[in-house]
């Protein structure tokens, strides 16, 4: 990737970011991969193609821990859960040896594994020295008869946000619009129901959240080409340029791609959110306001009405147990606002919110949500955060895994939001588990027990005779 591509990459018409700075993203500072670099953000957004290999071509390093890395979920295949690298060394780089290692690993990976294609990842030291990746990834790719995708993500590039914006142009630029959808089956189509096609953008499948909205959309017709890109397949994201309407679920992430299939293929797209009641709800009147389809709009509605009530049922003991509790979220991007909605669903206070990968849009609408005295935090320091939950009087923390074991060790009530998770907390059914969790977080009898004095801190029979 050139200089005058990376600066592109940069700026994004679609985001109210760029629009404000003018300039686009911020430019690379020491440091500024702190929490992700361009390399983690990209591999992140691909990863979840559930049939495709990943290779991460560079040091051993650079793939540390990267089997089952995320908590992205597979109806089917397992192969993105094998951690593939070329474990560059520095005899390799001295010797020149860069891309004649990748070009067996990627032959060692389509004999063994049979992938539906295969993702090259360049990261900082094969960038440095010059590995031509692309080159490579071509001459495979003829030589084996399998689509070889080359993803130019060294981490010096800039911080993981950008590597998010690479990984969703590299699937525009070299995937999309490579293969037509299949036609409806015959007998999938149900009487007097049209079927529009749609895409969801941004969504990862994390602890199986998709699985929690799609019988929704088969319910209304909507045929899911592809979710880019939890749970999806390579051939799914070959055909999204035919959708009819696209949904951008996490907007830092993909936006970009919406913006380029809208200009590209006239398909609009809209961005939403599956955490919460009312998001949800909003998420699939947005698709019906977009298709046009007046007897869509309808049967949403009815369908919105039938799935509130059930939810609201569920609730009802729950939002007993929660209604004013506080509550300090520390989750960055599109979470940052959409936990928010889902937290006041339940009655709960949002004490404070954090922004660290937020962009314009995610505040505007955690200012929306809070108010304009909401608190936001950007700095990701512990310490810091600990004493803004005591500060604030709150009664459970929701962060990222990174801060599980300061707040346990500090011995505050914690739910773990980040994408390593297990548990889909998206759509109607994902509302009611995250409020039972929630709930049982606050809840929980250890807090109570954790905070009595050990007992060999406490006063002997004696003692207390003698006293």
């Amino acid at each position: 990737m050139n200089q005058s591509e990376l600066t592109a990459m940069q700026d994004e018409p679609a985001c109210a970011h760029n629009n404000k700075a003018k300039s686009g993203c911020a430019r690379p500072q020491p440091g500024a991969t702190q929490g992700g670099c361009a390399f983690d953000g990209a591999r992140n957004a691909l990863l979840p193609i559930a049939d495709v290999a990943h290779i991460v071509h560079g040091p051993i390093g650079c793939a540390g821990s990267s089997w089952d890395a995320r908590g992205t979920r597979s109806s089917g295949p397992n192969t993105y859960r094998i951690g593939m690298t070329t474990d560059l060394s520095d005899v390799d780089v001295i010797m020149g040896r860069g891309e004649k290692r990748l070009f067996f690993a990627i032959k060692q990976t389509i004999e063994t594994h049979h992938p539906a294609a295969v993702f090259v990842y360049s990261t900082c030291v094969p960038a440095m020295h010059g590995d031509d990746i692309a080159a490579t990834a071509k001459a495979a790719s003829e030589r084996w008869g399998v689509p070889v995708i080359p993803v130019d993500s060294a981490g010096f590039y800039g911080n993981k946000n950008l590597g998010n914006r690479i990984a969703g142009d590299v699937v525009f630029r070299h995937i999309i619009g490579t293969r037509e959808p299949e036609p409806v089956p015959a007998g999938a189509q149900r009487p007097g129901i049209k079927t529009h096609d749609i895409n969801l953008i941004g969504e990862w499948n994390v602890g199986g959240e998709f699985w929690n909205v799609a019988p929704l959309f088969d319910e209304l017709g909507l045929r899911i080409l592809c979710t880019l890109s939890g749970d999806s397949r390579f051939r799914e994201i070959q055909t999204m340029h035919r959708a009819e309407a696209n949904m951008v679920v996490c907007s830092k992430a993909m936006l970009h791609v919406g913006r380029k299939i809208e200009e590209n293929y006239g398909a609009p797209f809209f961005e939403g959110s599956f955490y919460g009641v009312v998001d949800t709800s909003e998420a699939l009147r947005g698709f019906a306001r977009l298709l046009g389809d007046s007897d869509l709009e309808r049967r949403t509605e009815a369908l919105i009405a039938r799935e509130e009530a059930r939810v609201e049922a569920a609730l009802a003991p729950l939002r007993q147990r929660l209604k004013g509790r506080r509550v300090l979220l520390f989750t960055g991007g599109y979470k940052s606002w959409s936990i928010v909605s889902a937290m006041q669903d339940l009655g709960m206070v949002v004490v404070a919110t954090g922004t660290e990968k937020s962009t314009e849009e995610d505040k505007a609408r955690i200012v929306e949500l809070m108010g304009p005295e909401a608190r936001m935090i950007s700095d990701n320091d512990q310490t810091a955060l600990l004493q803004t939950f005591h500060d604030c009087r709150a009664d459970i923390l929701i962060a990222g895994d990174r801060y599980i074991y300061p707040t346990l060790k500090s011995r505050i009530p914690f739910l773990d939001i980040d994408h390593v998770r297990d548990i889909g907390y998206a759509g109607y059914d994902g509302m009611i588990e995250l409020a039972r969790q929630v709930a049982a977080a606050i809840d929980s009898p250890v807090w109570q027990q954790v905070k009595q004095p050990a007992p060999w801190a406490l006063p002997s029979p004696l003692q207390a005779v003698a006293a």
